[in-house]
């Protein structure tokens, strides 16, 4: 058995692909971006292309029903001039909700020769952006013993999202026992939330 190639940080990598997400929240919306990047970092940029792909995805989602309000798709650097032609294809995504459902949504919209996969994969991806923003933007905004009855407000965003949030989970579990988030990271156990008692359960995060 070999030794992993990348635990040699002297070694150089046949390709690298780097994403980049993130989320401001304003009053009433997320503001969201996503970058894509593909490079050979073995290659000079000029004999040889270095950066295969740059690109970039906008999204501003409405904080109350999460839905998409704004799209806009661009590319930096792409390898057929015919490329950025399909850029302005992304406004389909105005007007979907980045909630359950959205992933398929996405696909039959924008996937395969009906889109860019390298911005179809980032529409794809920011959607959980956004969820992590929910209790994000609560945490900052609030003090830690209210934000965390703010998080879970219409917890459904949460249902199934993984195996924590699953029908009966322990996230689930952890609800209805009181639990809270807000505090300790990570979150107690299942156990130790019950053997805590409800007065001390504001603890952990989504």
């Amino acid at each position: 058995m070999t030794d992993w190639l990348f635990d040699d940080d002297t070694l150089v990598p046949t390709h690298q692909r780097t994403i980049e997400m993130v989320a401001y929240d304003t009053a009433e919306t997320f503001q969201l971006r996503g970058r894509l990047r593909d490079e050979r970092p073995w290659a000079d940029g000029t004999v040889s292309v270095r950066t295969l792909h740059a690109m970039e995805l906008r999204l501003e989602v409405r904080r109350s029903d999460l839905v998409i309000l704004r799209a806009e798709a661009s590319m930096g650097a792409y390898p057929h001039a015919e490329c950025p032609n399909i850029t302005g294809a992304f406004q389909a995504l105005v007007g979907l909700n980045v909630g359950r459902g959205f992933t398929k949504a996405v696909q039959g919209l924008l996937g395969r020769e009906r889109g860019c996969s390298h911005l179809e994969f980032l529409s794809r991806a920011l959607a959980p952006v956004v969820i992590q923003a929910i209790p994000s933007t609560a945490m900052r905004r609030e003090p830690p013993h209210t934000a965390g009855s703010t998080v879970l407000q219409g917890t459904n965003w949460l249902a199934n999202t993984c195996h924590m949030w699953s029908e009966d989970g322990p996230g689930s579990q952890k609800i209805a026992l009181g639990w809270r988030p807000g505090g300790r990271y990570p979150a107690p156990s299942v156990e130790e939330v019950r053997a805590m008692g409800i007065a001390e359960h504001s603890a952990g995060e989504s």
